[in-house]
């Protein structure tokens, strides 16, 4: 009943931003079919196995197939005739070498939607050299400006380029060509690379550059830690509280909450007292724990919020209220978003095994009884 109910994806087995991709549009209601090798790669990076450790596959069914196979390309064609979109995470190139590339595909079904997902992007001089997120978000100029002064940029996990510039742009990409298709285009490649994906994010970055308005050197800007109002303190605990008092109003409210109100110290926008202003919140922030800060906080505009560990954050109550984050098969995991009021998104099943429910999916897919053996005669491989 998702919003993308009636949506068929096919999507080939791949790590990081495509199944991300893939997870976002079965939470939405797509039927997700995964075409995965028949055995698990032995290059797929740190072993990953069991429905606790692979939640970004989760709302799929599964099929396999060799693709090194000669017979495997025909049936991988047939499996995107009755596609709407298809999702692949391969070096550039290496469809085509397959036999199941755009041109082929395009030929059996003009309608689709090819989405490619890779992190240079399908030309270019580094199209075929290998890479990952780090890589992409480097050369994207976003590492540069994550980190503290005068030591090495912070990787930000995988989020800038795999999910946010990688697997987002991905799914936008393939529904708004689908939305293009069903208004009577035609069938088309999106290219989402993850090294253009992570440039937008910082977008916002390229306009302060431009107006003078954002240093290039870390930590001396308002969003990277720069501003003693715009950070993270340690509390007497251990812990950290995030601060992000930027707007007049809510400063003055934070110096309020502090017991700052009334003290001596320079005004928030003068740079030159900016390491006055930061040791003396850091001095305050030490004098309690996280928890006693939290209700000193509580009910504020002074924007400040406790660091959550990923085990604690499904149980603060603003999660708890919203229904964040939900246990399914046994897992905490987070929620679908965003929310649509009409046509809710739900968490369809589990992520498969190799083959389960490939069988039931083929026939969902309009294969009766001599092309479900066909397509097994041709090396697919799926379970009830």
């Amino acid at each position: 009943m998702g919003v993308l109910s009636g949506v068929r994806v096919l999507e080939f087995e791949a790590i990081g931003p495509a199944p991300f991709g893939g997870m976002l549009l079965a939470d939405m209601g797509a039927d997700v079919l995964r075409v995965d090798r028949p055995v698990a790669a032995g290059d797929l990076g740190p072993k990953i196995s069991g429905k606790h450790k692979n939640l970004t596959g989760r709302g799929r069914r599964s099929i396999t197939l060799d693709l090194k196979k000669r017979e495997s390309a025909e049936a991988a064609l047939e499996l995107m005739s009755k596609a709407d979109i298809v999702i692949e995470g391969f070096r550039p190139g290496t469809m085509e070498r397959l036999g199941i590339g755009p041109d082929a595909a395009f030929a059996c079904n003009p309608r689709l939607v090819y989405g490619r997902m890779t992190g240079w992007g399908q030309t270019g001089p580094l199209a075929d050299r290998a890479g990952h997120d780090l890589n992409y978000i480097a050369l994207s100029g976003v590492l540069s400006g994550i980190g503290r002064a005068g030591e090495s940029p912070v990787p930000p996990l995988n989020l800038v380029g795999d999910y946010g510039g990688g697997g987002m742009l991905l799914a936008l990409g393939v529904v708004a060509a689908l939305f293009n298709v069903q208004r009577g285009g035609k069938g088309q490649v999106v290219d989402a690379a993850m090294i253009e994906g992570a440039a937008q994010l910082g977008t916002t970055m390229w306009g302060l550059i431009a107006s003078g308005n954002w240093r290039e050197a870390r930590e001396s800007n308002l969003l990277d830690g720069g501003t003693p109002w715009y950070d993270s303190y340690r509390t007497r605990d251990g812990h950290y509280m995030a601060v992000g008092a930027v707007e007049a109003r809510f400063y003055a409210e934070l110096l309020e909450k502090l017991g700052l109100a009334d003290a001596e110290l320079p005004k928030q926008h003068d740079r030159e007292g900016w390491p006055v202003l930061r040791e003396r919140f850091a001095a305050v922030f030490a004098e309690r724990t996280r928890e006693e800060w939290c209700r000193v906080f509580d009910g504020s505009d002074a924007c400040v919020a406790p660091v959550l560990g990923f085990s604690e954050a499904p149980g603060h109550p603003q999660h708890r209220a919203r229904e964040s984050f939900v246990e399914f098969d046994g897992v905490v995991q987070p929620a679908p978003a965003p929310r649509f009021s009409q046509t809710p998104s739900v968490i369809a099943r589990p992520a498969p095994q190799r083959g389960e429910g490939g069988y039931a999916a083929l026939r969902e897919w309009g294969f009766g009884e001599a092309g479900v053996e066909g397509l097994r005669g041709r090396g697919v491989g799926f379970g009830g």
